[in-house]
């Protein structure tokens, strides 16, 4: 074989060895992509879970605190619906704090 043969043999096989360079490259690029987009899918799913869960345990809290108002509502409209109102003492009351001494 001479010399250019030689030559063109090499330039032939470097040809084909960045053929494959390439071709993993675009590969390797394409399976990373792949990877990142599974990444943020599970990401995504793992939110969306957390999410759902945080705001049904929200949920519950501000039901809980809702019924606890209501219940202590209840019992302050008890507690004060049951008290009579003593006008006679409120009057002496106030008379001995606005006649006063003059």
């Amino acid at each position: 074989m001479d010399d250019a043969g030689i030559l063109g043999h090499l330039l032939k096989i470097e040809a084909e060895a960045d053929s494959l360079v390439k071709d993993a490259q675009a590969e390797a690029d394409r399976r990373v992509r792949e990877s990142e987009r599974q990444g943020r899918a599970a990401y995504e799913e793992r939110y969306q879970s957390g999410v759902a869960f945080e705001e049904s345990e929200f949920q519950k809290v501000v039901e809980k605190v809702k019924e606890d108002c209501q219940k202590e509502l209840a019992a302050y409209r008890e507690k004060t619906g049951a008290a009579q109102a003593d006008n006679g003492r409120f009057a002496a009351v106030l008379e001995s704090l606005f006649a006063g001494d003059e």
